[in-house]
């Protein structure tokens, strides 16, 4: 058996927040760090191509391929659930969109008991972490390791629904990140000249020459050992070999909302019923370990259009496709350098919201679902998401095998709020579509279709075409409450040494996109391991 030595910090999952774990907690000289990996190096140049998510996502080299089980909400559809199994984890599989969420989030954390996490808190954290191409200010910050840049795409369709928001009363904005993001605007990219940006690239690779950090990839972890109530080690194989390490410190958990709350009931902590049904003998029980899943259900209404040019044209011509090749060549810009979504529209389906409650992701294409070919004819998609779902789900294990993976019911859907909003956010789709900007280009709905409009027909309709946008967080819910899997400062309840940090142990899932939380949520964590260290 291979033996990794002793660590005083053992990171499992080199994703976004195992990325900035490892180069903070390795400023110090006098600890030594390991940074564990399940996946492979991120040399796959689909990876850095920021159009290559097509490429990656369901693609074993770089996804695990998770995939839900069949959700009464969605009429008992399953979905795919991609999730990064490579350095730089879901940041080099995403969509590169740089979304803090709103300042009530944060301060809706703070008034859940969570001193420390309001957004006056921890707003220095995103600054820290932001090199942002224009502005250095007291919202943003210049000289930090995660490039934001805009986008380098320009379309007159995205153009047109921004103006046709304007005269529904929804403004144009220039920042979805000061802490109210009502508005419309291209989404500014963690991207570099064109190319994708992800946690390994912004946070490892300036620090992977350091004497006292070490980072293995293809190591995955079977369980965490325990002794006198304690985590003092892990079982692990690394390249299909059994390996075993010495936790000296402290064991952080950042494998992510699937991944965290996996290990933890691999290694016996969680609901016991759930895993004596699993196989797994339970040890410390902890009831709402893999519970309290959420993540944003984007609803994808489609509109055939007409004079005006969409991508759909574009990638079913040969010319079309030698153009986006070439642009991209010499330039870096044009489609393949476009983020899964180019154009943010955050609005209210209802103006009794005190702030936006639904984001859209707007597109000059459409597909019938991920992975098909484009629709031969020309189309939009304004893909719409409601941004505080009341919906829980959850994350379990189904047997002892590390292999094996867990079973993922977002239960989408299942609350009576969430069925409202997403019947009122394709009302508010098709009212914008109707605006005046738009009737240049006779927008024709395609997708749900026009003669649904009863309540019950436009929720159905929503289970139909609705499917993940890739958010999911909060299994490992932080809290106040003895129910809470993780206290203010990310300690595992009933441990000393083990924390988790990560989009799992957020309370409530952010308004917007989650990757730049999870910076935030690791930037902040480091800072507490290392106070606790000292003190």
């Amino acid at each position: 058996m291979r033996d990794l030595g002793a660590w005083d910090y053992v990171i499992v999952g080199a994703g976004t927040a195992g990325c900035v774990l490892a180069n903070r907690l390795s400023e110090d000289p006098n600890v030594k760090v390991l940074l564990l990996e399940a996946g492979k190096k991120d040399n796959y140049i689909w990876i850095h191509i920021p159009v290559g998510y097509l490429h990656c996502i369901g693609n074993p080299r770089v996804d695990w391929g998770f995939k839900t089980a069949a959700d009464p909400g969605l009429n008992g559809r399953e979905l795919i659930y991609p999730r990064g199994k490579v350095l730089g984890g879901c940041s080099s599989i995403n969509g590169m969109i740089y979304m803090r969420g709103q300042a009530w989030d944060y301060d809706h954390w703070r008034q859940l008991g969570l001193t420390g996490w309001g957004w006056e808190d921890i707003l220095p954290y995103f600054r820290k972490s932001e090199d942002h191409y224009a502005w250095d200010n007291e919202l943003h910050g210049q000289g930090g390791d995660l490039r934001v840049e805009e986008q380098r795409i320009s379309w007159e369709l995205l153009d047109a629904f921004r103006d046709a928001c304007e005269q529904m009363g929804i403004p144009k904005t220039k920042d979805f990140n000061s802490g109210d993001n009502f508005g419309s605007a291209y989404f500014q990219v963690t991207q570099k000249s064109g190319l994708r940006w992800n946690g390994a690239k912004a946070f490892l690779r300036p620090v992977r020459d350091r004497p006292n950090l070490k980072v293995v990839t293809e190591a995955h972890v079977s369980r965490i050992d325990f002794e006198n109530g304690q985590a003092n080690g892990l079982d692990l194989e690394v390249a299909g070999e059994a390996s075993k390490l010495t936790v000296e410190g402290e064991l952080i958990l950042a494998a992510g909302a699937i991944g965290s709350p996996q290990l933890l009931e691999l290694s016996g902590i969680g609901n016991p019923d759930i895993l004596k049904k699993a196989g797994v003998e339970p040890r410390f029980e902890m009831r709402s370990v893999g519970e309290n899943l959420q993540d944003h259900l984007q609803l994808r209404p489609v509109f055939k259009v007409r004079n005006v040019l969409t991508m759909n044209e574009m990638a079913n011509s040969w010319i079309g496709k030698a153009k986006i090749g070439l642009e991209y060549l010499f330039k870096r810009s044009g489609p393949m350098a476009m983020a899964p979504s180019q154009l943010g529209v955050f609005a209210k389906t209802d103006p009794s919201f005190e702030t936006a409650n639904v984001e859209y992701h707007v597109q000059p294409l459409s597909l019938s679902k991920f992975g098909e070919p484009l629709h031969s004819f020309p189309a939009m998609t304004a893909s719409v998401c409601n941004l505080r779902p009341e919906s829980r789900g959850h994350v379990h294990i189904t047997s002892a095998d590390k292999s094996d993976h867990p079973e993922i019911l977002p239960n989408y859907l299942s609350a009576e709020a969430d069925r409202r909003v997403a019947a009122d956010a394709i009302r508010l789709t098709r009212r914008i579509m109707a605006a005046p900007a738009m009737q240049p280009y006779q927008p024709e709905e395609h997708l749900p279709g026009p003669d649904l409009t009863s309540e019950e027909e436009l929720v159905k309709a929503a289970g139909d075409i609705g499917t993940t946008i890739f958010h999911p967080v909060s299994t490992c819910r932080m809290g106040v409450d003895e129910a809470s899997v993780v206290d203010g400062r990310l300690k595992l309840r009933g441990f000393d040494n083990i924390r988790v940090v990560d989009a799992s142990v957020m309370p409530t899932i952010t308004s917007g996109n989650t990757n730049a939380p999870t910076v935030m949520i690791a930037e902040k964590g480091s800072d507490m391991i290392r106070e606790d260290r000292l003190n």
